[in-house]
């Protein structure tokens, strides 16, 4: 009896040695994990936990905490490896096996190596290695009770800068007014109106602040940020019961604000559209340029975001640094940019400084105008609204659109004529009387001229003169097809080659295609459309032996000749000579006002706008002049509405005082 009891000890231990060794090794459970987690099947990962880790988290709470990380930190190529483990790693009933993790995030690369706690624990099966988990394997900073936040940080957007680094859009600190519900009590409607009265803003935007869903009473809610220009209203209101002022860096700031408005645009919140189109690294909150240079140069202003992946204890996981934007430097002089603005801010046109040796631009200025620090710091009560229903159309840019160019057209007429063999600079051209017309096929109409004092013109005269029967015959001499081509040789129905967007001028809608038509043409009527940029680019081939400079934005670009030889060399010196004589004689339209501390040569225009059947209009006037002495500046002025003051002759009078020191 004894040996059979030996026996059957003997075959039960025999079992249980059977059923050890068919137990699969910690190794092999490791290998099986990892080939779960690389493959991010989460569900079979958590049937390797133990139980005292399910008790940490179930199952659902587990899945979806991988997926969530992974997703809102996008990481990719999930790459985990078990690593050699030590002799002495596997005990009887705890096994210690280290892995390496590596992946991909917005944050950058991460990688790190832990070790992986199995523990023998009896399951329906049997003894089983089960993984000892915690949430430092997804990553080593993660705790149990903390989470993971993947930000997005903003890249410092670069400077626009004048001549010199002067700023025209900047980044300012300054200060953000709050309010905290719970601590207004019973002076809140007093401090509502006052705050509305000292920041210039409606009670409504901050009652409707306070409105909002998530605001408590404890809740600090944001009513205005500060323009640097309004920074005393926060002396006014700090006092205030429920106010709370902070610090907060990197707002956009135009420090030339209405003078440069048009120049260097503004930035705000991204459109869908905008998003739709741009992509990228852009979100539902970025800020993009919306018009001016913030716009022409978003691109190198905006700079790289950058992200970091921290827990919610701060622990930083993976940070990629944000890239500051490029500073961009312009040709602009904020002086004279002030000084232009100045002449003209109570009209409606532009003005467009050109250096005529290298086609920097030295100004360019609209009016009306508005201050574009609005767009960032929130508009004066009331004056969003005049702004909208102006019919001046003040956030419309002037300098880059297009206009009928009058009689400053007549220099290029001349060209295109002496070009063509259809004048030559000395050659008088009969006219007589104030009235021509080629012959009666054109019925009722004839061309018009202001003086018939000179029955014998040349080239030099009629400029001075403003002779427009002379430069309509001209054209007609040159013929339709010559004329045309003349005018597309200086940029006409071209794009033209400047960083900023410029409208492209036009000759005719359906082309010179009468007589009439090419005649009126010659002297800048017609159908004829011209840009104030355009028009400041084509009188640098006056100043340049011939060659039409393209405008330049950038400081560091280079001098860049647009259109070769579109003034023949024979022309030039009596072309020269007109111009100076339209400012310095005294039969020339920009004599008058005389101004003995300056010396410039230049042309003037009128150009008279009828609706159809009206017999009179409005008119625009024109001036473009440079200066003889420095060579240095070129000026394109144009105002509308000049009929009661004097037409072109009161655009002289408000671009003259630009060319003195």
């Amino acid at each position: 009896m004894k040996k059979m009891a030996a026996a059957a000890g003997a075959i039960v231990l025999l079992g249980g040695l059977s059923a050890c060794n068919n137990r699969e090794s910690a190794d092999d459970k490791m290998q099986e994990f990892t080939d779960a987690w690389n493959n991010q099947n989460f569900e079979e990962m958590y049937g390797y936990l133990s139980s005292d880790a399910r008790e940490q988290i179930d199952e659902e709470t587990f899945i979806e905490k991988h997926k969530t990380i992974y997703e809102e930190t996008n990481a990719e190529k999930l790459n985990i490896q078990t690593e050699e483990a030590g002799e002495d790693a596997e005990g009887e009933e705890e096994t210690v096996l280290p892995f390496s993790v590596s992946m991909t995030t917005s944050a950058g690369d991460v990688s790190f190596e832990r070790e992986a706690s199995w523990v023998l624990e009896e399951t329906e099966d049997g003894e089983e290695w089960q993984l000892d988990w915690s949430p430092s394997y997804i990553f080593e900073e993660l705790g149990w009770e903390e989470t993971v936040n993947a930000e997005r940080t903003e890249p410092e957007r670069g400077e626009i800068l004048a001549e010199g680094g002067d700023p025209l859009a900047t980044n300012v600190e300054t200060t953000r007014v709050s309010l905290v519900p719970g601590s207004m009590g019973e002076e809140q409607d007093d401090t509502i109106s006052t705050i509305a009265e000292e920041l210039d803003m409606p009670e409504e935007d901050i009652t409707g602040a306070l409105d909002q869903d998530w605001v408590s009473d404890e809740s600090s809610v944001p009513v205005k940020t500060l323009s640097p220009d309004d920074e005393e209203a926060a002396s006014a209101v700090e006092d205030l019961p429920g106010v709370q002022l902070s610090e907060v860096g990197n707002q956009r700031y135009y420090p030339e604000q209405e003078a440069a408005a048009h120049l260097t645009g503004y930035t705000g919140n991204i459109s869908g559209e905008e998003l739709e189109e741009r992509g990228g690294t852009y979100t539902q909150s970025s800020e993009i340029g919306k018009t001016g240079l913030e716009y022409v140069y978003e691109d190198r202003l905006r700079g790289e975001p950058g992200m970091l992946i921290s827990t919610s204890e701060e622990d930083v996981i993976a940070e990629e640094e944000a890239v500051a934007g490029e500073d961009v430097e312009t040709t602009i002089d904020t002086s004279l940019q002030e000084r232009a603005y100045e002449q003209i801010e109570e009209d409606v046109g532009a003005t467009v400084a050109l250096d005529p040796q290298n086609g920097d631009t030295r100004a360019l200025v609209s009016a009306p105008s508005y201050n574009p620090n609005n767009y960032i710091y929130g508009w004066p009560e009331d004056e969003l609204n005049d702004f909208n229903d102006s019919e001046n159309r003040p956030r419309a840019a002037k300098f880059n659109s297009t206009y009928a160019p009058g009689s400053t057209v007549k220099p290029i007429t001349a060209s295109i004529g002496l070009s063509n063999e259809a004048i030559t600079p000395d050659e008088e051209m009969t006219i007589e009387g104030l009235e021509w017309q080629p012959d009666s096929s054109w019925g009722g109409y004839s061309v018009t001229r202001v003086d018939d004092a000179l029955s014998e013109v040349n080239l030099r005269e009629a400029l001075i003169t403003s002779d427009n029967i002379y430069f309509a015959r001209t054209a007609l001499n040159t013929g339709e097809e010559d004329f045309t081509t003349g005018l597309e040789g200086f940029g006409f129905d071209q794009e033209i080659p400047y960083d900023f967007p410029v409208g492209q001028s036009t000759i005719a809608s359906d082309g010179l295609d009468s007589e009439v038509l090419l005649a009126d043409t010659g002297y800048g009527q017609g159908q004829m459309q011209m840009s104030p940029v355009h028009l400041a680019s084509a009188f640098t081939a006056f100043t340049n032996e011939g060659d039409m400079l393209a405008p330049q934005l950038l400081a560091s670009s280079d001098r860049e000749v647009w259109e070769e030889n579109v003034v023949p060399e024979s022309g030039i010196s009596t072309i020269q000579e007109g111009l100076e004589g339209v400012v310095e004689d005294d039969r020339g339209s920009a004599y008058e006002p005389v101004n003995d501390n300056i010396s410039i040569s230049g042309k003037t225009g009128t150009a008279e706008l009828k609706q159809a059947g009206e017999e009179e209009g409005t008119e625009n006037g024109w001036f473009v002049a440079y200066d003889n002495e420095e060579e240095d500046l070129l000026i394109t002025s144009m105002i509308q509405n000049v009929e009661d003051r004097g037409g072109s002759e009161y655009v002289v009078e408000q671009t003259k005082p630009l060319f003195e020191e």
